[in-house]
């Protein structure tokens, strides 16, 4: 029988689908001890309309690989799947069309789930979850009323719950409480706390929750109608759909994530994750040791506070410089100044700020007019903005000392302002010295002056507490996370408004869904789309959405109009999965399943991700391991970020031919429509590339007969329009053609770089091309230029991997993504590369049985092929441990191809090869063990042990040397000693011969190495 992948596969894959073969056991499903567990889980995916291309399967791949490894080796896997189903784009889909996001979200759901089932990935389905299933986001919502209900001790660095906090308030107030809180919180007494209204209570503990509504410095995006996190935005604009963003303050929820920075940095410690990603995470979180420095204004009653790591350069400050957000920015400004500031600030507020960190060549800034008193020397420093200060990191403001730092430097040379120098015989006139090794001397700096850096800064930091006007502090970089979207379609806040104070729905009467709207555009006064919403209030006594009509402020009031961004979701989902559908309506997950499954053993997924979903994701884990609700710390042991997979795009050339008039230009009493259309002509590459625009001789007959050929149509259409037009002024005329590319889709061109020329022509982007001339090359083919780079719906190169697997099978898709180079490492597709694997199974399938019969023998197997098998088997399995599947898929070739030499046919080889290859193309190595007479999966087959024994070599081909000049060879047993060998060797009768009766000085032998006889 022939190998009839399609066949096999859509078998194999039914008999998944219908015996529940992936399904992982609670631990309760047992009837002993239950299996090992081991949880492999991969980056939640959002279901677009595209759907994927070749690029999105590749982490998919490698962790199924591990999965089914896993399972071949005694564990119980779990290896799931879902959706992080709510969002911007989809919503975007539902403004462009009117069509509900759940409807959108559901087809294109739909889609992913065939494209996935095609290619034979081992998931739980069972265990599938969607962000915007109520049953889902109901626990979404608790656990953001779990953060309201919180507070976080610095003392034992815990959070706990806000009914300790008010214990401690009713009996001291807050005075001696050690808490992470807003900066503007005001001190309290028992006595002040126990006479404040509930209002007023209410107004206290929102500066301690680890939720809480502030007004906060955001990116908005006007065209999109929602704030958007920082990794939403790309060179200033959004991501999706490239509209321009501002910074603008907004009322928003937020995350006290800032609170649990020293816990997230010190606990990349213990996980298996890259170098570099934990060094990316350790310069999010940005840790520094340094002084909060305080200086007065003058002539007012406030005060700024900057944060900086080099107190001992306190003497060299010549300015202050404020983020154009700051809060003091307004009300200290001048007059004479006020107009400079606010045009600066509306400036300002068009960039994001990762762009204003980035950009270290532009300066820009702007003299408030006012100035501070500096705290030691109480001479007048000048207070600037400028926007390489962020209002989000430290205080917003620097405490400018431009010997020391390079953009403190640029910005006083810009504006002239003195650059007073601190460090003993260093030359700071052309650029700051930011040293900081001991050996540097601090100079005209008063009681500073000799000491090194080391002794400067501690004795810095004494004198600036000594008069209250600095102290010792950690910084972070990480800031609180912005929790609010302006968006419809996530999930909603379980939160409405009693005399403006946010007020939770109690747990029981979760989930609040999302209400109907009629568009899904923010409201005509700006409102977020869920004020659209006709019934969008809540009955505190029926305990249910109800009119807005209804609104009283008594017992029925409004409800957030905000939603949860993309991220609420996809924070915990992994503890999601630990439980069956049916026993998800009670809790996250049951206490018995979060202690099986632990966290998650393998993740991989892309490394956009490196900072937001993983931050945000730890942040979540610990939290709700402080509150008893999961059992670990960390939600992620090991992760791998995969490379990705680039496409091959194509390119075409075409010459545009244009006509005008004689006055050059159309700007006459010629109208437009007497010019003639653009002649388009597209051109072979290999034409294209000879073709020099100017050059009127061209190096070959065949190209300048189509040039001649062409430029003979341009001139007949002018004289034919000529005629026509005898009685208008002007006379039309061709124009040299302009050369110009651009893109085809991969999918009109085949492996040989011929493009489909009339598939071209009629698609949607070809359709400019319908009369276009066509100049093919010599031998009657149209070729297209490659280049490889992203893979990109826009790029026109995203190959589908429903078509590979039409083609060559899903078995032979899996083998050739592992096949392109290190998991971790971006590679480039190429189709043609398919046919290798393809034909590699088709090899492995002539092993176990050729056109009629299965030629699988009962029969010993031989010393080879024992040796071929288990030093695949070594190879093979080291590589999965070390996640190196490109090599393994070369081992499994050379396996193939030497078993094929041998002529081996043994089940005592092929039964554990099948298992072996299995991981990598299941459908194949299923269908091959139910050839081998075995009824069930291959899936749970223990994986064959690797035995050193057959890998011992048990003779030696010695070389016969007579006086150093080998003459024969003899194959010996490697257990003979010295005398032995020499007895067989000197027995011989080619040893005869060559002595030719002479006998010898001395006989050399080193055993398992050489026989040399000497004389």
């Amino acid at each position: 029988m022939a190998y009839n992948y399609k066949a096999i596969e859509q078998k194999w894959q039914k008999y998944w689908a219908e015996e529940q073969t992936f399904k992982a056991k609670q631990p309760q499903e047992f009837e002993g001890d239950p299996k090992p567990p081991f949880y492999v889980l991969d980056m939640f995916p959002y279901p677009s309309g595209a759907g994927l291309h070749v690029g999105h399967p590749l982490g998919y791949i490698a962790s199924d690989i591990y999965a089914r490894y896993k399972r071949h080796s005694g564990y119980n896997v779990l290896h799931p799947q879902g959706y992080d189903s709510f969002g911007l784009p989809a919503e975007q889909y539902a403004i462009q069309t009117g069509q509900h996001p759940a409807k959108t979200t559901e087809t294109n759901i739909k889609r992913y789930r065939e494209q996935l089932d095609k290619i034979g990935f081992s998931f739980d389905w069972s265990r599938e979850v969607r962000t915007s299933d109520p049953k889902y986001y109901k626990w979404t919502q608790w656990i953001f009323i779990q953060l309201f209900e919180s507070w976080y001790d610095l003392a034992e660095q815990k959070s706990k719950p806000i009914s300790d906090l008010i214990q401690i308030f009713e009996k001291e107030g807050n005075s001696k409480v050690q808490a992470v809180c807003n900066e503007d919180s005001a001190q309290f007494t028992a006595k002040d706390w126990n006479g404040f209204s509930n209002d007023e209570k209410e107004q206290h503990l929102l500066n301690y929750r680890l939720t809480y509504l502030a007004e906060t410095e955001v990116n908005w995006c006007p065209a999109l109608g929602t704030v958007l996190a920082n990794d939403e935005i790309v060179n200033g604009v959004s991501e999706r759909g490239g509209h321009p963003v501002v910074r603008k303050k907004m009322k928003q929820w937020s995350m006290r994530i800032s609170a649990f920075a020293e816990r997230l940095l010190s606990g990349l410690d213990n996980l298996d994750w890259s170098e570099s990603l934990k060094e990316t995470q350790k310069n999010w979180i940005g840790k520094s040791v340094g002084a909060l420095v305080k200086f007065k204004i003058q002539n007012s009653k406030f005060g700024i506070s900057a944060f900086t790591t080099r107190p001992d350069t306190i003497f060299g400050v010549s300015f202050v410089t404020l983020a154009p957000e700051h809060d003091l920015v307004t009300q200290i400004t001048t007059l004479e100044q006020k107009e400079e500031v606010d045009n600066y600030i509306k400036a300002a507020a068009k960039r994001s700020e990762r762009d204003r960190m980035a950009d270290v060549k532009s300066i820009t800034g702007v003299f408030t007019g006012a100035y501070a008193e500096h705290p030691l020397t109480k001479k007048p420093i000048p207070i600037w903005i400028g926007d390489y200060v962020l209002a989000s990191y430290g205080t917003g403001a620097v405490m400018a000392v431009p010997c020391g730092d390079q953009r403190d430097h640029d910005f006083a040379k810009h504006f002239g302002i003195p650059i007073p120098n601190v460090f003993e015989g260093i030359d700071i006139s052309k650029e700051a010295y930011a040293d900081k090794t001991n050996a540097t001397k601090i100079a005209n700096s008063d009681f500073l002056d000799g000491l090194g850096v080391l002794e400067a800064i501690p004795k810095a930091i004494e004198a600036l507490s000594k008069i209250g006007a600095g102290e010792k502090k950690i910084n972070y970089r990480l800031r609180d996370a912005v929790f609010s979207r302006q968006r419809y379609w996530g999930e909603p806040f379980p939160v409405y408004y009693v005399n403006g104070l946010p007020k939770m729905i109690d747990e029981q009467h979760l989930p609040l869904e999302l209400p109907e709207v009629e568009k899904y555009l923010p409201t005509e006064d700006g409102a977020p789309p869920l004020g659209r919403a006709i019934e969008w209030a809540w009955d505190t006594e029926a305990n249910q959405v109800v009119s807005n009509e209804k609104i009283d402020h008594n017992t029925v009031f409004p409800l957030e109009l905000n939603t949860m961004p993309g991220w609420a979701g996809s924070s915990w989902y992994l503890f999601r999965y630990m439980e069956e559908q049916n026993n998800r309506d009670q809790h996250i997950a049951s206490d018995e399943a979060l202690k099986y499954w632990n966290n998650v053993d393998l993740y991989i997924g892309g490394s956009e991700h490196a900072t937001g979903h993983l931050l945000y994701s730890r942040f979540w884990t610990k939290f709700l391991n402080d509150r008893g609700v999961l059992p670990v710390d960390e939600p992620f042991k090991k992760l791998i970020n995969q490379g990705m997979i680039l496409g091959e795009s194509a390119f075409v050339t075409y010459l545009n031919i244009n006509f005008t008039n004689n006055l050059g230009s159309i700007e006459s009493d010629m109208n437009l429509k007497d010019i003639p259309k653009p002649i388009k002509v597209l051109l072979s590459n290999d034409i294209a590339e000879s073709f020099h625009m100017g050059v009127e001789y061209i190096d070959s007959d065949y190209i300048q007969n189509e040039v001649d050929r062409i430029k003979k149509k341009a001139q007949e259409i002018c004289d034919k329009e000529n005629q026509m037009q005898s009685d208008k002024h002007g006379i039309i005329e061709y124009l040299n053609p302009s050369k110009i590319v651009t893109r085809a889709d991969v999918s009109f061109v085949n492996v040989s770089n011929e493009l489909k020329i009339e598939a071209f022509k009629e698609s949607p982007f070809g359709k400019q091309f319908e009369e276009a001339e066509v100049v093919y090359n010599e031998s009657g083919k149209f070729l297209v230029s490659r280049e490889v780079e992203k893979m990109s719906k826009s790029k026109f190169n995203v190959v589908n991997p429903d078509d590979v697997c039409e083609e060559y099978g899903a078995d032979s898709l899996r083998l050739y993504e592992m096949f392109l180079g290190p998991l971790e490492q971006a590679k480039p597709w190429n189709t043609a590369g398919l046919s290798g694997v393809h034909n590699f199974l088709k090899k492995l399938w002539k092993l176990y049985q050729d056109e009629d019969q299965l030629l699988v023998s009962d029969e010993p197997a031989s010393k080879e092929s024992l040796k071929t098998l288990h030093k695949t088997i070594k190879k093979v399995t080291q590589d999965i441990e070390d996640f190196s599947f490109n090599t393994s898929v070369s081992t499994f070739m050379i396996c193939v191809n030497e078993l094929t030499q041998q002529k081996c046919n043994a089940r005592e080889i092929l039964e554990p090869l099948a298992v072996l290859i299995s991981p990598y193309a299941p459908h194949i190595a299923e269908e091959l063990w139910e050839g081998l007479g075995h009824s069930g999966s291959i899936s749970e087959v223990l994986y064959p042990k690797f035995e050193e024994k057959y890998l011992k070599e048990d003779s030696k081909t010695y070389p016969i040397s007579f006086n150093g000049k080998m003459r024969f060879t003899m194959d010996l047993s490697l257990d003979l000693s010295k005398d032995q060998i020499e007895e067989i060797v000197m027995k011989d009768e080619r040893t005869q011969k060559q002595l030719d009766g002479r006998t010898p000085k001395k006989i050399i032998i080193v055993p398992g190495k050489i026989v040399n006889i000497v004389g």
